[in-house]
């Protein structure tokens, strides 16, 4: 699939896209620092780049994969998120990543949360799950307010991993969560809303 064949989504927001060239400086940046931790980071500039050709290769590969996250007034680059399994994963994964100095304005929910709804209405996704850093905290909250929940049964990817399992869509479609969701979304779009406590992405 050529990048300019990835589907584009659109939020109160953002727009998802596919990765292209202009994009890859962030991505380099963000996974050379130490926010990329969980992620098999930081990478040195070689692993940057055959990541980022991941990225790209693997919408060809799996007809899915990881959108850039673009602010819809700016077109600034704010993460990625999306779907992702590459080889041996056990499962189809939920994922993202926001650069560092983009984090805690609900950017990761709002496209995470889109991102999941595609796959699940376009491409017949009836479960995924997100493979997550026990110590990465951030993003275990970000699963669970996306309602996911871990799964002990689950197989993992090298066994130090948790594995948080999101609901499917019979249990989104029209529900409580889902409306929480939304509703969560809206309040990160108010410019007055300014959250306090932990970091949420």
């Amino acid at each position: 699939m050529h990048t300019a064949n990835i589907p584009v989504l659109e939020t109160k927001r953002l727009i998802l896209r596919g990765p292209e060239a202009e994009d890859y400086p962030d991505f380099k940046a963000t996974f050379s620092s130490y926010r990329s931790r969980f992620m098999g980071g930081p990478l040195n500039a070689y692993e940057a780049w055959m990541l980022y050709a991941a990225e790209i290769g693997h919408w060809n590969i799996r007809g899915f994969g990881m959108w850039m996250i673009h602010d819809k007034e700016t077109d600034e680059t704010y993460g990625m998120a999306g779907g992702w399994k590459p080889a041996r994963w056990p499962e189809a994964e939920i994922a993202w990543i926001i650069w560092p100095d983009k984090a805690g304005k609900g950017y990761a929910l709002e496209a995470t949360h889109a991102a999941r709804d595609y796959y699940y209405k376009h491409q017949g996704w009836e479960t995924a799950v997100s493979y997550l850093d026990p110590k990465n905290l951030d993003s275990i909250r970000l699963a669970e307010r996306l309602g996911a929940k871990r799964d002990n049964e689950a197989v993992t990817i090298d066994g130090s991993d948790a594995v948080y399992r999101h609901p499917s869509p019979a249990k989104l479609d029209g529900t409580q969560l889902a409306h929480g969701i939304d509703m969560e979304i809206s309040h990160y779009a108010d410019p007055l809303f300014k959250p306090k406590g932990w970091a949420l992405d």
